[in-house]
């Protein structure tokens, strides 16, 4: 098995542990990892008690549409930005009534990629009753490895968040 999934399986079921002790919910919208992180976190048994679902918004329609991403961010700052993963987190927590709410949005490769926003850069957010934290990564590596660094890391903050809470 591939390390990168390994070691998200491992941060999967230590995240269901601290959901099911504090009661919290997850829900996932993606972009640039196409639903990795909702296959992921579907992986354990039982993972229905603390996920709710996936909104997979690739277009940028479904990102407004669906998440309630403003046209207006995706026209000003595109699809790859902070403010994007930051609407697409709350908008995906509010769609899918969820405790947490995780986004991913960014450049996977190749292809679609920009001296001001290269390959390997990917916006995560992670929206919760504390608030929205976003961060700004900077991945390497071919297309695959790219989606497995970004779901890790969303995990990882997802972990973060909700042993705060």
């Amino acid at each position: 098995m591939n390390a990168l999934l390994e070691e998200a399986y491992c941060k999967v079921d230590r995240l269901y542990g601290i959901l099911k002790e504090k009661h919290l919910t997850v829900a996932t919208a993606e972009s640039c990892t196409g639903g990795m992180v909702g296959a992921i976190l579907t992986h354990p048994p039982g993972a229905s008690q603390y996920y709710m679902g996936s909104i997979v918004s690739y277009a940028n329609r479904i990102k407004t549409a669906l998440l309630g991403v403003k046209e207006e961010t995706l026209d000003t700052v595109g699809a790859v930005s902070e403010k994007t993963a930051f609407e697409m987190a709350n908008g995906a927590r509010q769609a899918l009534a969820t405790s947490l709410a995780v986004s991913l949005t960014g450049i996977a490769g190749p292809g679609g990629e920009s001296p001001e926003k290269p390959q390997g850069l990917v916006y995560i957010a992670v929206a919760s009753d504390a608030g929205t934290v976003v961060t700004k990564n900077l991945f390497s590596g071919d297309r695959e490895t790219v989606r497995l660094q970004s779901a890790n890391r969303a995990l990882a903050m997802l972990i973060d968040v909700a042993l705060r809470l």
